[in-house]
């Protein structure tokens, strides 16, 4: 694999919204122009571009997906930092013969509502973090496809991406996400020999803590430290009511024997999701952290009473949906932690920071939502944040991870996968 060196942010914001995005790729282009290109994909529901850098002309294809959630700016900064590294180098793509897509960010609507939060390193702040928070509503996250049989229709952006899949049939599909707090893991849709090692190996050099046994897709098979599988290439069910479900694009492509590889990079890291260590008390972690969930989310319930969506300013909308439906879907959660028999302390830290993020994530948004029109419920949403905040980081002790680590996650992962099966 190459070694990558010179891959320093250029000038511009740490986690780029959707115009610099725009703009950087603009002129990554103009400096090569006879290996990279730009092209709009589609459109998102208010009509705003879906951006595609291309890199290098060879006959394989590898797919980057930047921004499906729009509480994760730092896919966008690691798709320009790759993007800007293979104009640099093009016989690496040469080599791998293949030509390198980045989508640089599948949501730029619910992007524009989050985008506001910058970190002012080396010490950001997680209170600051939450203040510009936004995480859409599970039907608006454009990776989640509809359920064969339901009601909704499919997202524009999500059609786009479909698009793009069914063009490129690509070897490699990167999807490329971050979390507040926790620890780094990867999600893979078959065994790469290698890869996970090389994943492990890649964390410990940045200083990044593996999430030992992530909360997310719990029908996966774990390869712990920090690595899931898809179990026979097939989800079965998928048991998280709060998001991802079998129906996605990560698995879309499968029918072109695609590798889909997800890459998850904490902005916070929470040592103790690294210990391994097998808990004493599992029933007992499962009860306290469903019970703590439940009492901060039946706190917001009662603080925001009956307010109406009618009362909330149109374009804070989606924030006061997605905090709504949060607070909805969290006693089904807690149903789908009471199998949670088994276990290392690292999985069930990993859990009770799962249990403080839904109802922080709630009332961060609710705040926003309901801060013209109920500024006295607004400013009790806030106090409750700060005391959120507080109690994490008292409880969990996160660590900052600069942004040159978290992309560096990125895009070394994504380097090695793709010798891996292409080179």
């Amino acid at each position: 694999m190459m070694e990558i060196v010179g891959l320093g942010n250029s000038q511009g914001s740490l986690y780029p919204g959707v115009d610099e995005l725009e703009r950087r790729a603009r002129a990554l282009v103009a400096a090569a122009p006879g290996v990279l290109r730009l092209r709009a994909v589609g459109e998102s529901r208010a009509g705003r571009p879906l951006w595609l850098v291309s890199a290098g002309h060879g006959e394989r294809q590898i797919l980057t997906v930047a921004g499906a959630h729009a509480n994760e700016p730092v896919g966008g900064a690691s798709a320009l930092r790759l993007a800007r590294l293979l104009a640099h180098r093009p016989a690496s793509l040469e080599a791998l013969g293949c030509t390198w897509h980045f989508l640089l960010c599948l949501d730029p609507d619910g992007a524009r509502l989050a985008h506001g939060w910058q970190p002012e390193e080396p010490v950001p702040s997680l209170k600051e973090c939450h203040r510009h928070f936004y995480r859409p509503e599970f039907a608006c996250q454009p990776e989640s496809l509809p359920v064969p049989g339901s009601a909704r229709e499919q997202l524009p952006e999500s059609a786009a991406l479909v698009r793009l899949l069914d063009e490129l049939r690509p070897a490699v599909q990167f999807t490329l996400h971050g979390i507040e707090v926790g620890g780094a893991f990867t999600l893979q849709t078959r065994k790469v020999p290698g890869a996970a090692r090389a994943f492990r190996k890649t964390a410990a050099l940045l200083r990044i803590p593996l999430d030992h046994r992530p909360y997310d897709a719990p029908d996966w098979e774990p390869d712990p430290p920090g690595v899931l599988r898809l179990p026979d290439g097939n989800t079965g069910n998928e048991r998280d009511p709060s998001g991802y479900v079998a129906e996605s694009t990560w698995l879309y492509p499968w029918r072109y024997g695609t590798l889909t590889v997800v890459v998850e990079a904490p902005a916070w890291a929470a040592p103790a999701v690294s210990d391994p260590r097998p808990t004493p008390d599992p029933r007992g972690e499962v009860g306290r952290a469903a019970e703590l969930m439940l009492g901060r989310t039946g706190e917001i319930t009662a603080l925001v009473g009956d307010t109406l969506a009618d009362e909330v300013p149109e374009d804070l909308l989606p924030l006061h949906t997605a905090a709504r439906e949060l607070l909805a879907v969290a006693s089904s959660i807690a149903v789908t932690w009471e199998g949670e028999r088994d276990g290392s302390r690292g999985h069930f830290a990993t859990l009770g920071v799962a249990a403080r993020r839904i109802p922080l994530r709630a009332a961060a948004m609710l705040r926003r939502a309901l801060a013209g029109t109920a500024p006295g419920t607004a400013c009790a949403l806030t106090e409750l944040v700060h005391e959120w905040c507080r109690e994490l980081e008292k409880t969990y002790e996160p660590r900052w991870i600069p942004v040159s680590a978290q992309t560096g996650l990125h895009v070394r992962t994504m380097l090695d996968v793709a010798h891996r099966v292409c080179g």
